[in-house]
C-alpha cells in the first residue's frame, strides 16, 4: 500500500493543531451481525429501450430496478436503471409540481421509466424517488420530482446518445439535477467540496460513501486524538483523501466532531468523529468495497465513525 515501515512515528505522522475538542473515544468496531439483505440486480434486457414504440409510457414499460451511479468521463456522476442505461431528464418537464410534457411521438423516442420497483443506488438519498401520473394514468418514477426517461437511441450499458438533444435533454444525476463533471480546483482555506452519505451493503451493512457512491474508509493506525493521518506518499496516491464537506452534504453521519484536517502536504481531509477518512483507488464504481480490509488496517466507516471489520 506504499506505506514505509520501520519508519518512526515522528517521521510519518501528519498532526493537525485544532482547537480543544473531545475527539477519540470508545471506537469499538461497528455492529455488523444484521446486515441488509441482498439486493438482487435484473438482467440486462436483450432489446434496445424504446425498441417497441407501443410499450413507450404504457403501463407496461419497463421500470428501473436497482438504480446505480455510473462515473462518466464527459459527464461525471450519471444515474442508470439496473441494467446500466443512462436515465434522463427533460427541460420542459417541471419538478415542483412533478410533470411530464413527453407524450405521443415524444415517448416513443424517450420512453417512460416506470415507477414501483426502483431501489435508491448507493450514495443516492433515497427520498428523492418518487412518481408522478401521466396522462394515460400510468405511473413514472421521478428523481427528486423530476421525471425520468430513457433514450430509444441507447442501444447498450453506458451510452449517453440523449446527451443535450435538442437542447432539452440531459442524464441525471443521482441529486436529479443535469449530469455535469464536478470541478476539480483543490478545496482552499474554508472552501468545501462533494458530500457524504449513507449506503446499505449485504456484508457491511451500513457504511459511509461520497457523493459519487465510493466506499470510505479508515487506517487503522491514524489517531483521533491527537488527530492524526498516518498515510502519506505513495499511501495517498493509493488511498485519496476525502476533501472537506459540509455538513449540509453529509446525510446521515455523525456530526460530533465533523471536523477538517489540514496536512502538512496541504491538502484539507475530512474527518468523521476526528477520525481521517479516505477512498480507494482499487474500487472502480460506486458500491465496491475492495479496499475492505486490506493489509488489516484499511476498514469501511459506518455512520458513526466506527470501524467496520466485518470481512
Amino acid at each position: 500500500m506504499g506505506i514505509k515501515r520501520g519508519t518512526s512515528l515522528a517521521a510519518i505522522a501528519i498532526v493537525v493543531t485544532m482547537t480543544a475538542t473531545a475527539c477519540g473515544g470508545d471506537d469499538k468496531a461497528a455492529d455488523t451481525t444484521k446486515p441488509a439483505a441482498a439486493v438482487a440486480s435484473q438482467a440486462p434486457a436483450a432489446d434496445a429501450y424504446g425498441a417497441d414504440p407501443a410499450a413507450a409510457g404504457a403501463p407496461g414499460a419497463k421500470g428501473a430496478g436497482q438504480l446505480a451511479i455510473a462515473a462518466d468521463d464527459r459527464l461525471g456522476p450519471v444515474l442508470t436503471d439496473s441494467a446500466g442505461f443512462t436515465l434522463y431528464r427533460f427541460d420542459k418537464d417541471t419538478a415542483k409540481p412533478s410533470k411530464s410534457n413527453c407524450d405521443g411521438d415524444c415517448a416513443k423516442a424517450w420512453p417512460a421509466v416506470a415507477a414501483g420497483d426502483a431501489k435508491a443506488a448507493a450514495g443516492m438519498d433515497a427520498s428523492l424517488l418518487g412518481e408522478v401520473v401521466r396522462t394515460d394514468g400510468s405511473k413514472q418514477l421521478t428523481v427528486a420530482g423530476w421525471p425520468v426517461y430513457r433514450f430509444a437511441k441507447d442501444t447498450k450499458a453506458g451510452d449517453t446518445n440523449g446527451q443535450g438533444v435538442g437542447g432539452t435533454w440531459f442524464a441525471s444525476a443521482p441529486d436529479g439535477k443535469k449530469a455535469a463533471k464536478p470541478t476539480t480546483a483543490p478545496a482552499g482555506a474554508g472552501q468545501t467540496t462533494g458530500a457524504l452519505t449513507v449506503a446499505n451493503d449485504p456484508k457491511l451493512g451500513e457504511h459511509i460513501v461520497d457523493g459519487n457512491g465510493m466506499t470510505v474508509y479508515r487506517f487503522k493506525p491514524d489517531t483521533a486524538w491527537p488527530m492524526v493521518s498516518k498515510c502519506e506518499g505513495d499511501c495517498v496516491a493509493k488511498w485519496p483523501v476525502v476533501p472537506p464537506v459540509d455538513k449540509a452534504n453529509a446525510k446521515g453521519i455523525v456530526e460530533k466532531n465533523f471536523l477538517v484536517l489540514d496536512r502538512p502536504d496541504g491538502k484539507k481531509q475530512q474527518t468523521v468523529n476526528c477520525w481521517p477518512v479516505y477512498t480507494f483507488t482499487g474500487d472502480k464504481k460506486a458500491g465496491d468495497t475492495n479496499g475492505q480490509g486490506v493489509g488489516g488496517t484499511w476498514y469501511a466507516v459506518a455512520p458513526d465513525g466506527k470501524l467496520i471489520t466485518a470481512q
